[in-house]
């Protein structure tokens, strides 16, 4: 967006989260929580945008380096004023407009800040010095409170510590999104003082020092002051992980996602789901999962960092992580698809089959308990209940290849590396240690010996004793 630059404010232990990781880094239906107001100005095509870090100022660096932001650090946590001042060191020679967001607000909206860019600039030449969004609670405990003149304008924001009694009661509180005038800015914020209740500088102390040189405030009140909630504890974290989950269950359904209970579909942010598929209770999706059109995902299911062709059916219980599965396949139930697989059109993989950084072709079944790993798999394979391929020697893993047609029969283990060939037979029970020529049948079973009467003479024998 035209003349706008931004700083986000994510200096802060976050004492109250009891944790070693810096509090914007708490993850939110599965990304940190600073990942939200850094695509929010992506999505607004913010021109400067500098995070400023401070605590665990390291690991926030390497979590957000690539992402095109700038840093500056906060060396004392001193106020949010005083994070402005050090950020605005990032920023002498921009113009236009500067829009402060808080790091730990994950559920604030671009639809949002567009507002507040919309109330802001609509003056033109008469436009305010600053506007900042407010909102309407209950219980106002904590926050601080927006007070407003006989005409309605805002003319100071109080802090709960330095609230009086009177003002402990009003209901209306700030939100710590700002928008200011770059110039405004970067005259008054070394303006800013710390003689208060917390010997802090409070950057909404600029409201005050706007109103007395005779510039306009103006608010933005939002009415769902969920959106503008910050997250300072475990508690809160949960309650905005739920507020974006049923956010994103609405976003789905609305483009033609059929998920049969909202409440219990757990699926990040960062998930992408085809139309006419269907979601059933207890699912988790996370990571960069993409699921195609028409597909089920029945109740139990685990995806992470998958991509799931068309009409495909993951049945109830499975995992499936890091794979790629393609169109019309099917999956479970009580399957596990571990990394780094290459699932093909129309496969087959049932209950209790493992699967690990294995391809396998077109047409392909593996419909009952074998584990299948480092292999690759042809075309219109039948691998028999349970098959193993045997990978690890104890040192190394290695590499099994069955090609196209080749029918594995039950019970069979495949020692690695081995190759069977093209429309080979493996029979029952056999243990496959050497590479099988195409069209072979290879067996190792030894000659089955019965012993007449040997049941009874056991069972008589015994009952001497």
């Amino acid at each position: 967006m035209k003349n706008l630059s931004a700083i986000i404010l994510a200096a802060g232990k976050g004492t109250r989260m009891k944790s070693s990781l810096p509090k914007v880094l708490h993850r939110v239906s599965g990304l940190p929580m600073l990942a939200y107001p850094v695509n929010v100005l992506k999505g607004l095509k913010a021109g400067n945008v500098v995070v400023v870090v401070g605590h665990g100022a390291d690991e926030v660096r390497r979590a957000f380096g690539t992402t095109g932001v700038g840093f500056v650090l906060q060396k004392e946590q001193l106020g949010t004023g005083h994070a402005v001042m050090c950020a605005m060191k990032g920023l002498k020679s921009v113009r236009g407009d500067v829009l402060i967001l808080s790091g730990d607000v994950p559920l604030l909206t671009a639809q949002t800040v567009k507002g507040l860019l919309k109330l802001h600039r609509a003056g033109g030449k008469k436009r305010p010095a600053l506007s900042l969004v407010t909102t309407i609670v209950d219980d106002p405990k904590g926050y601080g409170r927006v007070v407003r003149d006989e005409h309605g304008a805002v003319v100071r924001i109080v802090e709960e510590k330095d609230c009086s009694v009177l003002q402990k009661g009003i209901n209306e509180v700030n939100a710590g999104v700002y928008l200011a005038e770059a110039g405004f800015l970067r005259s008054n914020i070394a303006k800013l003082g710390n003689r208060n209740a917390q010997g802090e500088y409070y950057l909404p102390d600029l409201v005050e020092l706007a109103v007395g040189s005779g510039r306009k405030v103006k608010a933005l009140t939002h009415l769902d002051a969920n959106e503008v909630m910050g997250i300072n504890n475990r508690v809160e974290l949960a309650k905005a992980n739920r507020l974006l989950r049923l956010r994103k269950a609405e976003d789905l359904m609305l483009s033609g996602v059929t998920i049969v209970d909202p409440e219990t579909a757990y699926i990040d942010s960062t998930v992408k789901v085809g139309a006419d598929t269907t979601i059933y209770p207890g699912v988790h999706i996370t990571g960069d999962t993409v699921i195609g059109q028409g597909c089920v995902v029945e109740e139990g299911v685990r995806i992470n960092g998958s991509v799931i062709g068309d009409s495909t059916t993951i049945k109830s219980h499975s995992i499936v992580e890091d794979s790629v599965l393609g169109k019309e396949v099917v999956v479970g139930p009580f399957a596990r698809l571990r990394p780094g697989n290459s699932i093909s059109e129309g496969v087959r993989i049932g209950n209790f089959v493992e699967v690990k950084k294995t391809s396998i072709g077109k047409g392909s079944k593996a419909n009952h308990l074998s584990y299948l790993g480092d292999s690759v798999i042809g075309s219109g394979v039948n691998i028999g209940a349970g098959t193993i391929t045997c990978n690890y020697d104890g040192f190394s893993k290695h590499t099994t290849v069955i090609e196209d047609g080749a029918f594995i029969g039950s019970d069979s283990q495949l020692v690695a590396p081995v190759t069977v060939g093209r429309g080979a037979y493996v029979g029952s029970g056999t243990t496959v240690t050497k590479d099988v020529p195409p069209g072979s049948l290879v067996i190792t079973r030894t000659g089955e010996k019965v012993i007449a009467g040997w049941a009874a003479r056991k069972r008589k024998k015994k009952g001497k004793k």
